[in-house]
């Protein structure tokens, strides 16, 4: 397949309160998409795209239902294609648990909820020189131990892998969300923040600082498109 063709899963469990789908196509350019809802068992059919994004979720990755699953089992397929893939927050670790098994997921020590610094701790064409990069996060699960087969690109002090690559293929994962620009991130915080009372105090305290975003996203989708099968 040469004509770019990118297939978004979206993984949101509430479209009310969280829109990945409207967050990605923002960003595609003039590059053909199409979306399919993994919650309700839609995936896509691997000969009719070129590149797949794996969205963020308000699920697990930890306590999966059926659906998520049988993406794992999607994502293996991608793979073995050799389709494009880029995750990011829950797609990231979906990416890690098709890929490298469920030793390598697992609960955040401290969540990650606002706008935080990301130190970018190797060259990549996906992230660009290394060197500390602000963008959007809010996770409470991570990637954890990669194999060698992995090159972890970036992290904080609090998530060691922030960013990878799969060595030689056009495959990445992102705990962070640089598709989120600072209006949709301060909704998606006052929305998260009325449901989860329990934890309505991270996203209130991310509310209160004011947004900083270098403007990855744009780097990223480029090169990420740049690569068709």
């Amino acid at each position: 397949m040469t004509q770019t063709r990118v297939a978004i899963v979206d993984n949101a469990m509430d479209p009310r309160l969280y829109k990945p789908v409207d967050h990605w196509r923002t960003w595609l350019g003039e590059a053909a998409w199409e979306s399919f809802y993994a919650p309700a068992g839609r995936l896509p059919a691997l000969e009719d795209f070129s590149h797949v994004i794996l969205t963020g979720s308000e699920a697990s990755i930890l306590q999966r239902e059926p659906w998520a699953d049988r993406e794992v089992e999607f994502v293996r397929e991608a793979f073995q294609a050799g389709r494009s893939i880029l995750g990011s927050c829950y797609g990231h670790q979906l990416l890690a648990l098709a890929l490298a098994g469920p030793a390598h997921v697992g609960r955040c020590r401290e969540p990650e909820i606002g706008w935080i610094p990301v130190d970018i701790t190797v060259p990549s064409l996906l992230l660009g020189e290394p060197g500390p990069a602000y963008t959007f996060s809010a996770h409470f699960d991570e990637v954890r131990a990669l194999p060698e087969t992995f090159a972890v690109l970036a992290s904080t002090a609090t998530c060691p892998i922030q960013a990878f690559g799969y060595r030689g293929r056009n495959v990445w994962g992102l705990q962070i969300h640089p598709e989120i620009d600072a209006a949709a991130g301060r909704e998606i915080l006052s929305g998260f923040g009325a449901v989860f009372p329990s934890v309505q105090p991270l996203y209130e305290r991310a509310l209160a600082e004011d947004p900083r975003d270098s403007g990855l996203i744009l780097r990223i989708v480029k090169h990420f498109l740049a690569y068709s099968t």
